[in-house]
């Protein structure tokens, strides 16, 4: 029997964090050379007895390194390449970088999609290096495609926890009008991301919200300022005091909103 915290982890990592290796494949020059040739369904699954099937996961149509589709909560019968592990814990604990014996997927189709399997192992590689990082890097691309990651990981996670029905997360929910919560970089639109809430249903998207000005803001002047709240180096009220940290439309629901991030970081570490 899973805890709710094993199952809100692994529904993190399936659904906000395992997405994230499109924006690698496309993003990173090195990592979207190794997909140029690359014509595969790539998997990832975690053996569930309570699941249809016995088997929880996702899974990528890749045609090279521009046409990907990604499939949440679908387990494909016939994947070329797939990362199998025997437990949605044993899985938890592997991307918490808790690897051992007992956390290492079974691997599948690697001698005869060698490519594709080369290919989203770097892809794992690099995702965890990003998500992991304790420090800020020196590269301003490396810190773009950073804050870029984590943005998007701490939406989704959000919205996916609030359709998990997340006691804290889904009451706010549930009480919302509709309203759009947004992460944002000074003249970096290309990194922001938002939620959108509305009476109880959530969705989570990437870009600016362009449809209306949204209800709440988290906005940084800079990468440096964005990484050093989301890596816990810097203290947020100082940072608001000197003007790292710009919060736009509604300052009071920062610190609720902000404590949804912070929900989210420590089911995914």
């Amino acid at each position: 029997m899973h805890t709710q915290e094993e199952l809100y982890s692994n529904k993190i990592f399936f659904n906000a964090a395992l997405p994230l290796i499109k924006v690698l494949a496309q993003d990173v020059p090195s990592l979207k050379k190794q997909y140029e040739k690359v014509h595969a369904v790539i998997q990832v699954s975690a053996l569930d007895p309570d699941a249809e099937g016995g088997k929880i996961g996702m899974h990528y149509v890749v045609n090279g390194s521009q046409d990907w589709l990604v499939h949440l909560n679908a387990v494909d019968p016939n994947p070329h390449v797939e990362l199998e592990f025997k437990s949605v814990e044993a899985m938890n604990a592997f991307f918490k970088g808790k690897m051992s014996p007992a956390t290492l997927p079974k691997m599948k189709g690697v001698i005869k999609h060698f490519g594709a399997f080369k290919a989203f192992l770097m892809s794992l590689l690099k995702m965890s290096s990003v998500l992991s990082a304790t420090e800020i890097p020196e590269n301003e691309e490396d810190k773009t495609l950073m804050v870029k990651c984590m943005f998007y990981l701490l939406t989704s996670g959000i919205s996916q926890l609030n359709k998990m029905g997340h006691p804290e997360i889904h009451d706010w929910a549930a009480k919302s009008p509709d309203r759009v919560y947004a992460l944002a970089v000074n003249d970096h639109p290309e990194v922001s991301a938002f939620i959108r809430i509305k009476a109880g249903k959530s969705r989570a998207g990437r870009g600016e919200y362009k449809r209306a000005m949204p209800f709440f803001t988290l906005r940084f002047d800079s990468f440096d300022s964005a990484l050093g709240t989301l890596l816990g180096k810097d203290d947020m009220l100082t940072a608001v005091k000197q003007g790292h940290i710009i919060m736009d439309g509604a300052p009071e629901f920062g610190g609720q909103f902000g404590g949804f991030m912070l929900e989210i970081g420590a089911l995914a570490k």
